[in-house]
């Protein structure tokens, strides 16, 4: 993994969506962070801690789908010992939103009952949505809101400016560009960040980053991998490196080119779209034992 080049990309709408979202905290009731469950270390900005403060959050574990249930059930386990709730989620199927409704609620309880107070009964609670890109933000949004409020889309860096959306519910929610920090720390979280596709593919190396990736795959999830690819679990032991291990699963996959050599490149496009979309299994690529690792 060390081979992996140092990637850092923060478009300067990040830089002004982190000041904005200082500025408007003080707007709203509630904050909302996704992130991917299959890597909620990675795909959490840390800038967002300090900004957020004592404000009450929801941590959305969303494409939850995707991920391994045993996995995101420690996750959920690890944030609330912090202090935080979390929610699991499939934004795209809506799935998960009555459960996230009760929580906030239950964390605005105060906010609410303070309106009521005042006899302004029916007051919404004020949600300020944020996450890195790729994270299901404006689809959650649109789940929400009952109709098509956010612009959405399968690559980073769509939603590009602050906007209310209102609903017919009880939330109103305020939908912030999504942000990357302008160091990504580690070189794993570069990687599994890019492997997910939260950062675009055009500052990375395919190649590099679905060889790592495989390679990261293989101690995660053996049976997954083996069974996807048709290479058995042992082949380390008995036939060869991990290069040729990955030139065999290319192989076995139909990436040839003229000559009989593995297109490599290839088959790289394609293991990294069998993860994004969950072919080869559900897969978590952080645990909260380690997050870092």
């Amino acid at each position: 993994m060390d081979d992996i080049k140092s990637i850092n990309w923060f478009p300067g709408h990040m830089r002004k969506a982190l000041n904005e979202t200082e500025e408007n905290l003080k707007k709203v009731d509630c904050v909302f962070e996704t992130c991917d469950a299959r890597i909620p270390f990675s795909s959490r900005n840390p800038e967002l801690d300090k900004l957020v403060g004592k404000k009450p959050r929801v941590i959305i574990l969303n494409k939850s789908d995707l991920a391994d249930p045993v996995q995101t059930d420690k996750w959920i386990s690890y944030f609330r010992n912090n202090g935080i709730a979390a929610v699991p989620l499939e934004a795209n199927r809506k799935k998960g939103l009555d459960k996230l409704y009760a929580v906030t609620e239950e964390l605005c309880g105060d906010v609410i009952a303070k309106a009521e107070a005042k006899g302004m009964k029916g007051r919404t609670i004020k949600v300020l949505v944020v996450g890195v890109p790729n994270t299901g933000k404006s689809t959650l949004i649109n789940g929400i809101a009952g109709r098509k409020a956010a612009i959405t889309g399968n690559k980073p860096g769509v939603t590009r400016s602050v906007k209310w959306i209102r609903t017919d519910g009880k939330l109103d929610l305020m939908d912030m560009p999504g942000v990357l920090w302008p160091k990504i720390a580690t070189k794993r979280s570069q990687l599994v960040l890019t492997a997910t596709g939260a950062i675009k593919n055009e500052v990375a190396d395919t190649l590099e980053v679905a060889y790592e990736v495989c390679n990261l795959l293989w101690k995660l999830y053996p049976s997954f991998m083996s069974e996807r690819y048709g290479i058995s679990e042992d082949y380390l032991d008995t036939m060869g490196d991990e290069y040729n291990r990955f030139l065999q699963m290319g192989k076995g996959k139909g990436c040839i080119m003229s000559g009989g050599r593995v297109d490599e490149e290839r088959f790289a496009r394609m293991l990294l779209d069998d993860l994004r979309s969950g072919r080869i299994g559900r897969i978590t690529l952080e645990s909260p034992d380690k997050p870092e690792n």
